[in-house]
């Protein structure tokens, strides 16, 4: 159990380092993480379809080719769980959606394909709330994810399962997709790094660009796929692997024209960052602002960064995502589905797609865009970094959309969520840190936003931050209380 236990709580880069050595065998790193996974699962329900044998065939595939001196790929024998929004090949695929609950897809999304070819070993699928339109972690047809740091209450989302694995153990890596904060969201609630890279940089297809997948085939110009995991450097080597242009996503950029592990070099002496507690709307609640301001401090005393608060200086674009969202949702799909499945589909999904959408709510909300894209390369032609709480509420119970009140004042279901879209919007890189603890013990992130296509100042960023103010030994109670 000792071994075990250490294996599980070593980074993916040094787990990589010992498996490419031969000091570890990829047969009992993952025997650890599904050993782990077994005595977790009963409380956590991170994951809704394990695949444990498919994850030992991999395991023994891997460990032939490495003691035969074969070449070994960046992550081979790292274990690594798939968010369940993302199309894998032989393996169940339900989108958290009783409409897909028998389907296996017959082709891997981009990101997959490429982790595979790397040598990553592929736990399981991770736990969503349904085709990911919700920030937290239930859906009707798997239980419900918890908070690993305390079980009442929601692990975020829609990236649910994936950061509740990462947060315990069950793997160094886990990939998220985020097309309105579903990788920094969890990444926030459960004391993890989440990396949304440039709009672009990693390839979306099929899950999230194929007509034949009604429900999962939207958010094409905002969504992301992004890692989640303990350490920033784990980040970037995940990113490295699945980053780079594929002809089946028009979107996807060129090849970066720097290295993503080099890109966590260097100092921040002299950058200038701004703060944004709020945007100059937002209800934060104190707790939050009051471990993101401490946060803050280490950029400004211990970096020796220039940092100044300033708004962005856009009004709340709230409902121009929701209008986005909307224009490239599969709405006629959608409204079926919603007849189909009646009561098994979840409420405020089926209450989005058929609230009257009209024609001007979809083309207000692409004007309203474009002009918030405007104030953001303004505003950051005056700064490199933007830094705002990643939430403006630590976690809260479960089957909820969100809390009704925040700092006092009544909210609407994503009120608690306004320094996430925004991003995705613009399609900037952003990351969320953990930044600290609420006086009850519970996480709350830093949010990091780069300019256009500055990906590289972002990971430098948090590195900086996360050698200044590490954290990645902070583990929760479940960890402690069974011993692991």
């Amino acid at each position: 159990m000792a071994i075990a236990n250490e294996i599980c709580r070593m980074d993916a880069v040094t787990l990589a380092a010992k498996l490419r050595r031969r000091e570890l065998s990829p047969v009992e790193v993952v025997e650890a993480a599904l050993a782990r996974m077994a005595t977790l699962e009963p409380s956590l329900h991170a994951f809704c379809t394990p695949t444990p044998e498919l994850a030992r065939a991999e395991a023994r595939r891997i460990e032939r080719e490495l003691v035969a001196g074969g070449p070994a790929g960046l992550l081979a024998g790292v274990p690594v769980s798939i968010k369940d929004l993302i199309l894998t090949a032989g393996i169940r695929t339900v989108f958290g959606s009783a409409a897909y609950e028998n389907f296996v897809p017959d082709e891997d999304d981009v990101a997959v394909e490429r982790l595979r070819a790397a040598g990553a070993i592929i736990l399981g699928k991770t736990n969503v709330p349904e085709f990911g339109y919700s920030g937290t972690g239930h859906n009707a047809v798997f239980e419900t994810t918890r908070n690993p740091w305390n079980l009442a209450l929601t692990p975020g989302g829609s990236s649910a399962g994936a950061a509740a694995a990462v947060a315990t153990g069950v793997g160094p890596l886990a990939v998220g997709s985020d097309g309105g904060g579903s990788v920094r969201i969890p990444a926030s609630f459960c004391g993890l790094y989440g990396f949304k890279p440039s709009f672009g940089r990693i390839p979306l297809y099929p899950g999230a660009r194929d007509e034949r997948y009604v429900g999962a085939s939207g958010w094409e110009s905002i969504e992301c796929y992004g890692p989640i995991t303990r350490t920033v450097a784990d980040a970037a080597l995940m990113t490295s692997v699945m980053a780079g242009p594929d002809m089946r996503d028009r979107h996807s950029l060129p090849k970066a024209d720097f290295d993503w592990m080099e890109a966590l070099q260097g100092d921040l002496k002299g950058v200038r960052i701004a703060y944004s507690r709020t945007l100059g709307y937002a209800p934060v609640e104190p707790e939050v602002i009051r471990v993101v301001d401490e946060a803050v401090k280490v950029f400004a005393h211990d970096l020796e960064c220039i940092v100044e608060e300033a708004d962005p200086g856009w009004k709340d674009p709230a409902r121009d995502f929701m209008g986005v969202v909307i224009a490239e949702t599969d709405l006629a799909g959608m409204r079926r589905m919603a007849d189909e499945l009646g009561d098994r589909m979840s409420p405020h999904l089926a209450d989005l797609v058929r609230n009257p959408w009209t024609a001007e709510d979809l083309t207000n909300a692409v004007m309203g865009r474009k002009a918030l894209v405007n104030r953001m390369w303004r505003f950051m032609q005056r700064y490199e970094l933007l830094l705002t709480p990643t939430l403006a509420v630590p976690p809260f119970p479960i089957l909820m959309q969100g809390p009704d009140k925040i700092a006092g004042r009544l909210t609407r279901a994503w009120s608690w969520i306004p320094f996430t879209f925004p991003i995705n919007l613009t399609g900037q890189p952003a990351a969320s840190v953990p930044a600290g603890f609420t006086r009850d013990g519970l996480p709350v992130g830093l949010q990091i936003v780069g300019r256009h296509l500055d990906d590289p100042m972002v990971l430098r960023a948090s590195a900086c931050f996360e050698a200044a103010h590490p954290w990645r030994e902070q583990w929760p109670p479940i960890v402690k209380e069974l011993g692991l």
